[in-house]
């Protein structure tokens, strides 16, 4: 399926290069839906711009169904079957919800079809369907959307970052009830970058990244007791380290 080998990427700063990621190697299996974790600045979205196609490697390849696709943008990796859902989903003022489940799928979905695919991220589908994607929807909303679009392109892989990121907390739970309905139904790879307990909960797999290394990696069971020390609700990002990287 998905496959990083000896990737490392850094940026240019006054200082010199300071580098972000350093020598990760990870494997991901077909139809797993895995969690990466760590403190903040660890490098956790950089892994998943490298992953989509955002930023290339300084060292180190990117393979996907066994072919490199280091070299390959994050449009010609979409064609290839990669989805992406940013920290922030983008608004296109002018454009119905309808019309962008459409280009995501890219295909001419009926209305009730793409209805079903609003229904699947809980909203009411006679609500929205027919609404613009732009600044009057609220954050959870435009995470919830965006996700419907991820479904209907149904793609081999899809990477969320911080799908948590800017909601409220009715949102979050809502946002949680979402991804519980696609790891039961699980059909493709599905990558979430995020530090949330209840997120960490329902991954089969979780990676831990710290100061751009791979620190830890298994099953849920293995790992997330590891993280959370007590039974206590935090984040493993709190426990995992005091401060950020």
């Amino acid at each position: 399926m998905l496959e990083l080998k000896n990737v490392s990427f850094g940026v240019e700063t006054d200082k010199g290069t300071k580098g972000i990621i350093h020598d990760v190697s990870i494997h991901f299996d077909d139809d797993k839906f895995y969690v990466i974790t760590g403190p903040n600045g660890g490098g956790k979205s950089t892994l998943a711009k490298l992953i989509v196609g955002i930023e290339k490697p300084d060292q180190g390849q990117v393979l996907f169904d066994g072919e490199d696709i280091t070299s390959l943008s994050i449009t010609e990796r979409a064609k290839k079957g990669i989805s992406y859902a940013m920290q922030a989903p983008v608004k296109f003022k002018g454009i119905q919800v309808i019309d962008l489940l459409r280009i995501a799928s890219g295909k001419h979905l009926s209305r009730g079809e793409c209805c079903t695919y609003l229904s699947e991220v809980g909203l009411c589908a006679n609500d929205y369907v027919d609404r613009e994607v732009n600044a009057e929807l609220s954050g959870g909303e435009l995470k919830r959307i965006e996700i419907a679009t991820v479904i209907a392109r149904g793609t081999k892989l899809s990477v969320f970052d911080e799908p948590e990121a800017g909601i409220d907390l009715w949102s979050f739970q809502n946002l949680i009830r979402v991804f519980e309905r696609m790891q039961k139904k699980l059909n493709g790879t599905m990558i979430i970058i995020s530090h949330q307990e209840r997120i960490l909960k329902i991954a089969d797999e979780i990676i831990v990244i710290a100061d751009g290394k791979v620190v830890k990696q298994g099953p849920r069971d293995a790992i997330l007791p590891s993280l959370l020390g007590t039974d206590a609700a935090v984040t493993a990002c709190s426990e995992l380290e005091k401060g950020d990287a």
